[in-house]
């Protein structure tokens, strides 16, 4: 913890080692996140280079390292829906890992239920259900990424259960016939 807070300080200042040292935890978490909003792994890297490079301009107005990840995290999801934004991209969610990391058949049903269910979220309702489950965050902390009131992403969260309690029953019912 207190190298942490040693590299914080390094980094505020501008030292770049120390930012890259901050930053390298983070990386895989954010290219995840960048890849469920883009889709693809060039402009998820895009928008983690972003991320990278935005994080190391703006680290001065960061008050607590305690909150650096949280930071990054609302960074790269800015940096993702202008990427998306700039390309006049409707988001559909078409994978949620890289080709990679998908090894066997099992996997494959897996993304491909997975990217059915979530078809069926709003972007706002998508980026709760990311933060909350697929990043383990408390809400307040998916609150204050989002800038949305601590109830607000709550109901969010419980809307968009509900929204897939109903997709995947639908689902088990038609591969039930």
């Amino acid at each position: 913890m207190i190298e942490i807070h040693k590299l914080f300080k390094k980094a505020k200042k501008g030292n770049d080692k120390a930012f890259e040292k901050l930053f390298e935890p983070y990386e895989a978490d954010i290219y995840r996140i960048a890849y469920v909003y883009v889709k693809n792994e060039s402009d998820a890297l895009d928008v983690l280079q972003e991320t990278a490079c935005k994080a190391f301009e703006k680290i001065h107005g960061l008050k607590e390292p305690a909150y650096f990840k949280t930071w990054l995290i609302k960074i790269a999801i800015n940096n993702a829906l202008n990427l998306l934004r700039g390309k006049q991209k409707i988001i559909y969610m078409s994978e949620v890992l890289p080709e990679k990391a998908i090894v066997n058949q099992n996997h494959i049903d897996q993304k491909i239920l997975l990217e059915q269910v979530m078809n069926v979220l709003t972007n706002e309702e998508k980026s709760v259900i990311l933060l909350k489950y697929y990043q383990d965050l408390p809400y307040t902390e998916v609150a204050n990424i989002l800038q949305i009131p601590l109830g607000t992403a709550k109901s969010i969260c419980y809307r968009a259960l509900k929204k897939l309690r109903i997709r995947i029953e639908k689902e088990d019912m038609y591969e039930s016939n």
